[in-house]
C-alpha cells in the first residue's frame, strides 16, 4: 500500500515513528498547499494529514483512496459526505492529550491567580534588586484553594481539569448548556455558573450553539476578580468583547492557548490582547507535550495497520 503524509512537520523531529509493515511506499511532506495535494496523492491508498484540506473536489480526483488517518480528533478539514460518497473510511485520533491538555488549563490558571507574567517580567529588569526588602511584592498574589472553578463542558477534558481543580482544593462546579431547561443533576444553570465563578474554563466543543458563547453579555455577568481560561477553541471566544471586557475590568485576566484564526496574522487581536498585563498567551500548545504526540501517533499508526490488514476500524465517514 502506498501512503502520504501531507503535514509531518505539525510533528516535531524529535517525535519519530515507522509505518505499519502493510505500507510500502511511504512519502513524507514538511507541509503541503491546496495546489500541491493533488499530485502527491496520486495513486495514493491512504493519506495522512493534520490540517491539509481534503475536499470533494479531490477526493473525486482520486480513485485510489482508500482510508484518509487525520493526526488530530477534529475532522472538520474532510469532507465526510465526499468520502462516504466514495467509500473511503475516515480515522482519528482520540484522548491523546487529556493529560497535557489539563496540566496547561492548570498551569494558566495558576500564572494568572500568581500573577507570574508581572514577576518574570520585574525579574527580567531586576527589580529584586532594588528591593529594600527580602521579597519583591509587586502585584497581588491569589490562592485557587477553595476559589469557585465553573467549567463549560464535562467530557474528557472537562472532567480531567475538574480532577485536578478538585486536588487544589478547589469548588469545582460545571455549567449547564446555556438556556436549558430543567438543569440536569450535578450542573449548575449556565448564568449562575458563571456569576458565581472565580475561574471560567473552557472545554465544550465548538458548534453553533457554543459560537462566542462569551461574548459581551456573558462576560458581564462575571465577577470584576474572575478569570477566564480557554485550551478549547477560539472561537468559543469573542475576543473584541473580550478585549474590552479586560480594558473596563469587567473580568481580572485571562489565558488563551487558542485563537479565532491559527496562526494569527501579524496584525491580529490576539496580540492587542497579548498586550495587556493579565493576558497570557500560548500558541495551542496544550496538547503538544511528547507523551500526547506519542500518543497521537501511535493510534493513526495502529488504525492504519488494522485497516490494512482488514480489521474494522472506527469510520467517522459511515457508509453509504
Amino acid at each position: 500500500m502506498k501512503a502520504v503524509f501531507l503535514d509531518r512537520a505539525t510533528f516535531p523531529t524529535h517525535i519519530t515513528f515507522e509505518p505499519p509493515s502493510a505500507v510500502t511506499d511511504w512519502k513524507e511532506y514538511g507541509k503541503t498547499t491546496p495546489d500541491q495535494r493533488l499530485s502527491r496523492c496520486q495513486n495514493a491508498d491512504i493519506i495522512v494529514t493534520n490540517k491539509v484540506v481534503i475536499d470533494r473536489d479531490l477526493i473525486s480526483q482520486l480513485p485510489q483512496l482508500k482510508l484518509i488517518a487525520v493526526t488530530a480528533t477534529g475532522t472538520n478539514n474532510i469532507d465526510l459526505d465526499a468520502c462516504r460518497d466514495h467509500q473511503i473510511q475516515v480515522v482519528n485520533a482520540t484522548d491523546y492529550g487529556t493529560h497535557s491538555v489539563a496540566e496547561h488549563t492548570l498551569m494558566l490558571m495558576l500564572a494568572l491567580s500568581r500573577q507570574l507574567r508581572t514577576y518574570l517580567e520585574a525579574n527580567e529588569r531586576r527589580s529584586w534588586s532594588q528591593s529594600p526588602f527580602f521579597c519583591d511584592l509587586l502585584s497581588p498574589i491569589s490562592t485557587l484553594h477553595g476559589k469557585r472553578l465553573t467549567i463549560l463542558g464535562r467530557g474528557t477534558l472537562g472532567s480531567a481539569v475538574a480532577d485536578l481543580a478538585s486536588a487544589l482544593g478547589m469548588d469545582v462546579c460545571f455549567a449547564e448548556h446555556r438556556g436549558a431547561d430543567p438543569v440536569r443533576p450535578g450542573y449548575i444553570a449556565f448564568e449562575s455558573a458563571l456569576r458565581d465563578a472565580d475561574v471560567v474554563s473552557l472545554h465544550c466543543p465548538l458548534t453553533d450553539d457554543t459560537y462566542q458563547l462569551i461574548n459581551q453579555e456573558t462576560l458581564s455577568w462575571m465577577k470584576p476578580t474572575a478569570l477566564l481560561i480557554n485550551t478549547g477553541r477560539g472561537d468559543l471566544v469573542n475576543e473584541t468583547d473580550l478585549l474590552h471586557a479586560l480594558k473596563n475590568g469587567d473580568i481580572a485576566g485571562a489565558a488563551l492557548d487558542v485563537a479565532s484564526v491559527e496562526p494569527p496574522a501579524e496584525d491580529a487581536l490576539i496580540w492587542a490582547l497579548q498586550a495587556l498585563p493579565n493576558v497570557i498567551i500560548t500558541p495551542h500548545i496544550a496538547w503538544a507535550s511528547d507523551e500526547a504526540m506519542n500518543n497521537l501517533i501511535g493510534q493513526i499508526l495502529q488504525k492504519i495497520a488494522d485497516f490494512s490488514e482488514g480489521n474494522p476500524v472506527n469510520n467517522l465517514a459511515g457508509s453509504r
